[in-house]
């Protein structure tokens, strides 16, 4: 099965895009790069939003990621995913930004593969405050094969 049709599989839809204040996704050379993509969910992370609510936040952003690369390259196939960088609206106690940043890398694991074109590099940091209040915000790199 493809990555296209794996993620159509898991529901993903792909509507088009009106073009936006900043490009969502850019191409240089073989390289797509996402701009960060926040959650819907709002509020810190070891301070009223818990880490299975921001797992799943940081997967919505993956979703939200993958229509991005999908409006700029057509499809999800074809694709290495290289790097994340994870960022989670956390107070300064909460020390677990990394399980919250796994809700983005198990989607990615899932379309594209654990060990295979989903194998990625990835930061996962706590921010003081992201825009928006968001939970989470993710941006990826994408190699075109």
């Amino acid at each position: 099965m493809t990555p296209q049709e794996t993620a159509e599989k898991l529901g993903l839809t792909f509507p088009p895009q009106q073009p936006g204040y900043l490009n969502l996704c850019i191409r240089t050379g073989n390289l797509l790069f996402t701009s960060g993509h926040v959650s819907d969910l709002k509020g810190k992370v070891g301070g009223g939003v818990s880490v299975e609510d921001a797992y799943q936040a940081a997967r919505d952003c993956v979703v939200k990621i993958l229509r991005s690369v999908h409006a700029s390259h057509g499809t999800l196939n074809g694709l290495r995913v290289i790097k994340l960088l994870g960022c989670v609206n956390s107070t300064l106690e909460f020390h677990e930004q990394h399980l919250v940043i796994n809700g983005a890398s198990d989607l990615l694991h899932e379309i594209y593969g654990k060990t295979t074109d989903g194998y990625h590099a990835r930061s996962a940091l706590g921010f003081a405050q992201l825009p928006t209040n968001a939970a989470v915000e993710v941006e990826a790199i994408f190699e075109v094969k």
